[in-house]
């Protein structure tokens, strides 16, 4: 039994079903069977957002087939395939804020499989990690909406995957309302936000 973070082998890739077996407190995800250490507890304005964020989606989700969920969340990533155990699952990620759509995703560990909209907050430890290592990943599980908040620039960046492709859809600032491409008639409003 793994207790401390220093008895992984950060050489080594690791599965799901290892990742299980863990008893530190200390956050992880595991990007391609790598362990990456998450950032520490988020500033302040970053959880303004989040909580911001957070009320605008879910009230609009309410009586709505989809689902929210704030991190931590896992999300076990698995390449499209349909059938998978534990063993074989080497990426699992926390994304701030998760949507699924398709609740048979979900679990009593979270979600298996690619979310319908991921939302990303970014901050000076992980700026690499998301935009290279993970929106790959987002990419190639099928993730249908990607948005990046810069909380420092009052900016957010949304990209779609439209026919298999990742299209980097705008830049959006505050004052602005972010139309969101996977759920009908709602945009977030980014006075609420920043």
């Amino acid at each position: 039994m793994i207790i401390d973070i220093e008895q992984l082998d950060f050489t080594k890739q690791y599965s799901y079903a290892g990742n299980l077996t863990w008893q530190f407190d200390e956050r992880v995800e595991l990007i391609r069977g790598w362990i990456s250490r998450m950032s520490p507890a988020p500033l302040i304005s970053h959880q303004r957002i989040s909580i911001r964020l957070s009320i605008q989606i879910e009230g609009y989700l309410i009586n709505k087939k989809c689902e929210a969920f704030a991190a931590p969340f896992d999300v076990r990533l698995t390449n499209k395939r349909k059938s998978v155990s534990n063993k074989s699952i080497t990426s699992v990620v926390q994304p701030d804020i998760s949507v699924i759509c398709d609740l048979d995703k979900l679990d009593d560990k979270g979600c298996i499989g690619a979310l319908d909209w991921i939302i990303e907050k970014l901050s000076p430890g992980n700026t690499r990690k998301e935009m290279k290592e993970k929106f790959s990943l987002y990419k190639e599980n099928g993730v249908r909406e990607y948005w990046i908040v810069y909380p420092e620039y009052f900016q957010v960046q949304v990209f779609d995957l439209i026919n298999n492709k990742v299209v980097w859809r705008s830049n959006y600032v505050k004052e602005d309302l972010i139309p969101v491409g996977i759920l009908e008639k709602f945009s977030i409003d980014t006075n609420r936000l920043f």
